[in-house]
């Protein structure tokens, strides 16, 4: 997967600091999160959730995620 893939296109709104995402794992599987500008979202295939973006910030609980559809997954 290269960088690109990772960080997705730039978006409007505001935008989670790569650096950032060189650290960031899922908290459940400590797998890497693939960054969905469109949705402000963080995607943990392996435990096929989405961890919310706001203002900037990632809520990186399994309190805040949703649980990603079977298609969702297939597209990561």
């Amino acid at each position: 997967m290269s960088g690109n893939e990772r960080y997705g296109e730039p978006s409007a709104g505001p935008r989670l600091d790569p650096r950032l995402l060189e650290v960031l794992v899922c908290p459940l599987t400590k797998a890497i999160l693939v960054y969905s500008p469109e949705k402000q979202e963080l995607l943990s295939r392996k435990a096929a959730l989405a961890y919310p973006i706001r203002n900037g910030v990632p809520l990186m609980t399994a309190e805040a995620a949703r649980h990603l559809t079977d298609e969702e997954i297939d597209k990561l």
